[in-house]
């Protein structure tokens, strides 16, 4: 991708956040409820209860809120947590990196299971490997991610207790962290222990988001590999003495990888959002958790903040997925 077009992608993405800043900053004050009265005990005065909505901004009408709540936001104050009474930035900020990294974790699982699944369907193509695996896919596709994180406790947390079933990392291991990057801040430090008792927490839920992912790059991945087996680059390579290993993952999965890196893209924005009841089944403390609890409690500053949140990282995993088009193919750089 050129510098010129990267510039207009990021540019095109500032319409983008403002629109969804508007549908969410309308939508969630539409709702009825009142998260002022939440906050009070039941024996509060109307007096205390227009004080706080003062407090909080809410006493003025909808577009007067926007703009008094853009104009902090265009400062880099997003407001104060209704339930938690703290800023919402910082909230977000400290939970978005368990999420981010319980996400990627998720996705290298599904992509490389994914790309493993079509690769041997499209090599036994036409026989009982290729069958088991579109059986498997379908049953996979079936079931929700959350299905997945319950049946996963029940056996690997009840029936054989190997895996912790809540939290992020066992606090007896008494570890402090400089960021809320925990595996990566552990791996650079070489705490070993510490790396393994992350992986354990992580991996139950990694496992239920990942498998049906994994089933779609699998179907959409196959298709492609089945196509660019037909093409003639691929019947130069056979004329050449090639094995059949060698073609597909050498000459055929380049050009056929571009269909499935767009879905993976798309479906990582997806699965960051498919983290709330994951993250909640696990009581694994990322920005999922927290968007629930919001939700619950009516935190309207903090359900803005995370749906921002949501809004940026699918734009970054966007233009992410733009520059690697040039990377498979360089015809698509210019």
């Amino acid at each position: 991708m050129s510098g010129s077009l990267l510039l207009r992608r990021l540019v095109q993405a500032v319409p983008t956040l403002f629109g969804v800043s508007v549908v969410v900053f309308v939508l969630v004050r539409v709702v009825p409820g009142n998260p002022i009265a939440m906050m009070l005990p039941p024996g509060a005065s109307l007096e205390d209860m227009e004080r706080l909505r003062q407090a909080y901004g809410l006493d003025g009408s909808i577009p007067e809120q926007f703009v008094i709540w853009l104009g902090q936001a265009l400062q880099g104050s997003f407001g104060i947590s209704i339930s938690l009474r703290q800023d919402v930035l910082e909230l977000v900020l400290g939970r978005l990196p368990a999420t981010l990294e319980l996400a990627v974790f998720a996705t290298i699982m599904a992509v490389t299971v994914g790309v493993l699944a079509a690769t041997v369907g499209v090599l036994f193509r036409g026989r009982w490997p290729e069958t088991l695996i579109d059986a498997i896919n379908g049953f996979t596709l079936a079931v929700p991610d959350f299905i997945w994180a319950l049946a996963l406790i029940l056996v690997f947390g009840v029936l054989l207790p190997v895996l912790p079933i809540s939290g992020r990392v066992d606090p007896r291991l008494g570890t402090e962290f400089a960021t809320g990057f925990y595996l990566i801040e552990a791996l650079v430090s070489a705490r070993f222990t510490v790396v393994g008792d992350l992986l354990a927490h992580m991996i139950m839920p990694a496992i239920a988001l990942a498998l049906p992912l994994a089933a779609i790059i699998t179907r959409v991945l196959k298709n492609s590999l089945a196509e660019a087996m037909a093409q003639d680059y691929v019947m130069i390579a056979r004329v050449k003495g090639f094995s059949r290993w060698r073609i597909i993952w050498v000459e055929a999965l380049r050009n056929a990888s571009i269909p499935a890196l767009t879905l993976t893209g798309v479906q990582f924005t997806f699965l960051v959002g498919g983290t709330v009841l994951v993250e909640k089944i696990f009581s694994y403390p990322g920005i999922g958790n927290m968007a629930i609890d919001a939700v619950i409690n009516r935190d309207l500053p903090l359900i803005q903040g995370l749906i921002l949140s949501f809004a940026v990282i699918f734009i970054v995993v966007n233009l992410l997925v733009d520059l690697s088009y040039g990377l498979l193919n360089p015809r698509l750089r210019t």
